[in-house]
Parts: structure tokens; sequence; C-alpha cells
């Protein structure tokens, strides 16, 4: 008994921790990026994030691709996927699967979601899974966001329970609204889920 809850504290304190002090998955710990979701599959992310070929789609914390690989060759012909995401040494894992599956279409680059190198209004569509509670200012990350995102254009945020940085459905929509972003709807399960908001 005393052994479970020293256990339980030592969890407690770890998930305390996170969410106080959000940071990126580290690339050594890439591998638990790769263990399934519940509610978390490309297939759901597709369906909400309706990527067409000729779309240019923005990706910020691919990881280790789980999802970027599917978009990206959803977009063919003729779209482009950027991935965007604050270490190099994911970016290059990434790459390195884009050109074992003759993905082609992937734009990598590195940086600070809080400072997009993109141009007002560039992207059809965007999304991130898991990665907006992993950002210290979420609302500037969110106003990038909505700048480099056309008028009407659609971005898909991915969250689940089991994340210690989770952004809960209400955070998420009341920020999201300051940014600019309409909600318009979910899908996937209450353990993990994605939910798609519309640039105004």
């Amino acid at each position: 008994m005393r052994l479970a809850l020293a256990a339980a504290a030592v969890v407690g304190a770890a998930f305390w921790w996170a969410r106080t002090h959000p940071s990126a998955c580290p690339y050594s710990q890439r591998w638990m990026l790769d263990v399934p979701r519940p509610g978390h599959t490309s297939a759901k992310l597709i369906a909400l994030l309706r990527p067409m070929a000729g779309e240019r789609i923005l990706e910020l914390g691919p990881g280790t691709g789980i999802f970027t690989l599917p978009v990206a060759e959803a977009l063919a012909p003729g779209g482009r996927l950027g991935a965007f995401d604050l270490q190099q040494e994911m970016l290059d894992h990434l790459m390195g699967l884009a050109r074992e599956r003759g993905v082609a279409n992937i734009d990598p680059v590195q940086g600070d979601a809080t400072q997009l190198p993109y141009a007002d209004h560039w992207f059809d569509g965007a999304f991130l899974v898991t990665v907006l509670g992993e950002i210290p200012d979420q609302d500037a990350a969110l106003r990038e966001l909505r700048r480099v995102l056309k008028p009407g254009g659609r971005v898909v945020f991915g969250e689940t329970v089991f994340d210690p940085h989770v952004v809960t459905p209400g955070a998420l929509r009341r920020r999201a609204e300051a940014a600019g972003f309409s909600f318009e709807e979910k899908g996937g399960t209450p353990l993990g889920w994605f939910e798609r908001y519309a640039a105004v």
C-alpha cells in the first residue's frame, strides 16, 4: 500500500511539473510519440482536416511524423506540407522517414511557434496534435497561427487526457476564439479528441 501511494505521489508530482513547465518532448524520448493514443488516428485527423490535392497545410510540432506523412500524401499531387518544429533532430528524423516512403512534398523548418517565418494568409489549413500545451506562450502561438492561415482556413487541434500538457476543450475554445478562430467540429473519444476551428 505504501509503495502504491509513493508511486502515485511520484506520478502526480511529475504530472504537476509538466503542467507548470511546458516544453517539447525531447528527441531522446521520441519513442513515446509512437505509442498509440485512444481517439488519435491519422484517419480521424484527415476526416476533420480534409486536406485536398494542391493545398498548402502547416503542421506545428510534427515530431516523428505519425500524422505528417499521411497528410502529406493526401495533398498530392501539387500540395505542400510545412513541417515546423522546435527541434532540428525531430525534423531530420521525419525527413528520413519521408525519404524512405517516397514522400517528397514536405518542407521542414526549425523555429519557435510564436514567431512563424511565413507570409500572412499563406496556408489553407493547419494542424497540431498534443503540441499546443507544450508551448509556453500559447496565446502568441495561436495569434501567429491565425496570421499565416487564409481567412476561412481551418486548423485541427488534437489533445488527449494522457498528455500532461493537455489543453482542455474549454481552455482551447477560449484561447482560440480570442486569437480569431471559430469552433466548427469535434471528433474522437473522451480520452483523445480532435477539434476543428475556422479562421474568421
